[in-house]
């Protein structure tokens, strides 16, 4: 496999872009795009949970992506109940914990149901966090973690001098977790739209042409190969 195994990223983000572009260089609905790539949700992760990873953290559905038309909206609603339900046997098996980066309040009931019965279910396990980003949004996080912190330090529960990064990150959706190590994002595009801004602080970032649709475990393997041959020095020099 030519990949390092004693230097995994602890935490991988992954954006999730180009299902609808994939669908329609084939002359294919963007739907079918999207269920295109909820088979490589299932790949990415299997091979995550294979390599060791701790915290895989995968951007779904975004505070922005309510834009989107109403049917396409609606069938990638249903393609979140689908895995949920064909792939939660094999999560609770392999010991991972479903967790949610986002406001899952408004989501349809049929979908918010479903997301709480895999967070309840899958609450206790500790191999690997499986991060969902569902109606997230970076900005909406600190804002969140801001109102929570201040809400603490108005009813007494801290100390406006004890708030540190420390303090801070576990008012977070990711407390408790790994830094961010390696931030991935296919489908061509350079930016991090939104996207955990406070954990990619010191991330490394990695970006592809490859559409999600295409993105197979051995795309991953490229992208850890990368990251493994960087120096991360956070703020340092090289010894």
């Amino acid at each position: 496999m030519d990949i390092d195994m004693t230097n995994i990223p602890k935490h991988i983000g992954i954006i999730m872009d180009g299902n609808g572009r994939w669908a329609k260089r084939r002359g294919l609905p963007r739907t079918l795009g999207h269920r295109e790539g909820t088979k490589r949700v299932i790949e990415i992760v299997e091979a995550c949970y294979k390599l060791g990873v701790k915290s895989l953290s995968l951007y779904a559905f975004s505070t922005e992506n309510w834009k989107r038309p109403e049917e396409e909206v609606s069938k990638l609603m249903d393609l979140l109940i689908y895995y949920i339900e064909n792939q939660l046997e094999k999560i609770k098996k392999n010991n991972i914990k479903i967790n949610v980066l986002g406001d899952i309040s408004c989501l349809p009931s049929k979908v918010r149901l479903s997301v709480e019965c895999a967070l309840n279910e899958t609450m206790h396990n500790d191999k690997m966090i499986l991060n969902i980003g569902l109606n997230y949004g970076g900005r909406d996080e600190i804002i969140r973690a801001t109102k929570l912190v201040a809400k603490d330090v108005l009813d007494g529960k801290t100390n406006v001098e004890e708030i540190t990064s420390k303090v801070f990150e576990n008012y977070l959706y990711t407390s408790g977790q790994d830094e961010l190590d390696l931030l991935i994002r296919p489908s061509g595009e350079l930016r991090v739209s939104n996207f955990m801004l406070y954990q990619l602080a010191y991330s490394e970032f990695w970006f592809s042409d490859v559409l999600w649709p295409d993105f197979t475990e051995d795309v991953l393997l490229d992208a850890i190969k990368d990251f493994q041959k960087r120096s991360r020095r956070y703020g340092g020099i090289d010894e």
